[in-house]
């Protein structure tokens, strides 16, 4: 499955934005999906994911609250609204199709990485 992330732009800080992944290839609805991100210089970092079903997320502490991963199967697209961002929520945004056992959050714990999508969050 070829994934691909969508959505990113220039943002005040408090401000919102809602980044898409999309799929080619192949439908994700079977697949728990996640989303990370890099800042310059950073290593790549968990965000969250959700289950293939949609019925369990999970969040970095970091955005809790903040953030809300959904999906839509039959669009076969997942989704992350930020709220009230922060200028270190600044980075490149991916997502990622889970490959190891619920609640892994380790980048090597989710492949068919696509292209990111950038996050500017000024303040």
């Amino acid at each position: 499955v070829q994934l691909q992330a969508s959505g990113g732009g220039l943002v005040q800080a408090g401000g919102s934005l809602r980044l898409s992944c999309a799929a080619s290839g192949r439908t994700l609805s079977s697949y728990d999906m996640g989303w990370f991100r890099q800042a310059p210089g950073k290593e790549r970092e968990f965000v969250a994911a959700i289950r293939w079903s949609g019925g369990s997320t999970d969040y970095a502490d970091s955005v809790r609250g903040r953030f809300t991963i959904s999906r839509d199967n039959p669009r076969s697209t997942v989704y992350l609204q930020m709220n009230s961002l922060k200028p270190e929520d600044t980075a490149v945004y991916f997502c990622a199709r889970l490959v190891a056992v619920w609640g892994a959050r380790r980048v090597n714990d989710f492949g068919s990485w696509g292209r990111g999508t950038q996050v500017t969050v000024s303040s």
